[in-house]
């Protein structure tokens, strides 16, 4: 029988328009929002990976639930960016409980990781996420801006998204301060002056303290 070891970081087979659900979310809101739009095969085994959108690329999600009970998700994490095989998309619920958490992991994944980090509000529009996700996948798989090489800067919108989750950024910010510093390395980098004469003195040091705060 061909199954994959427990812990397994693939490679795992996965069918052209389809997703490879871990087991655990067979019946959860957000495989019943995805079934009948797109196809889902559940498979056993998958303890590190919660969905294969192919045999190389992954989705770690993670819950409301796991944000707010610790730091245990980071082990799942860094088995999916040492893995030779497998390019990850970590997906998180940021919600009213957990975003007090949010910071913390979305330094680490960005970057300690250089992993692509998607905030979501639920289940719901995780749903529509990854539908797009694949949906994006079988149109031109190299041109796929989730597929990049794993160290690659993030692709423009998603790299928007992530900036404008910094404390007092938000959507007017956060383009000014790309246009400056293109990459979250060189803005995890900059002075405070450097920062102050984009957005001012007080979010300067809300934006530095956010990259030189301990976790």
């Amino acid at each position: 029988m061909d199954k994959n070891p427990p812990d397994s970081t693939g490679p795992v087979h996965v069918p052209f328009g389809h997703i490879v659900a871990n087991e655990k979310w067979r019946g959860s809101q957000l495989a019943l929002e995805m079934q009948g739009k797109i196809k889902l095969v559940f498979e056993d085994g998958l303890t590190v990976v919660d969905f294969y959108l192919s045999s190389r690329s992954c989705i770690l999600y993670i819950t409301e639930a796991d944000l707010v009970a610790g730091n245990g998700y980071r082990k799942r994490l860094v088995r999916v960016r040492n893995s030779s095989n497998l390019q990850g998309i970590v997906v998180v619920e940021k919600t009213q409980m957990s975003e007090q958490y949010f910071p913390a992991i979305q330094k680490f994944t960005v970057l300690d990781l250089g992993m692509v980090l998607l905030p979501v509000a639920n289940q719901t529009e995780a749903s529509c996420l990854i539908i797009q996700l694949v949906q994006e996948q079988t149109k031109e798989p190299r041109k796929n801006p989730f597929l990049r090489k794993k160290r690659a800067v993030l692709s423009e919108p998603f790299l928007l998204r992530t900036v404008q989750q910094i404390p007092g950024v938000g959507k007017v910010k956060a383009p000014l301060l790309l246009q400056k510093f293109p990459s979250i390395q060189q803005l995890s980098n900059a002075s405070i002056q450097e920062l102050e004469s984009v957005v001012g003195q007080v979010v300067a040091q809300q934006i530095h303290a956010f990259f030189t705060q301990s976790r």
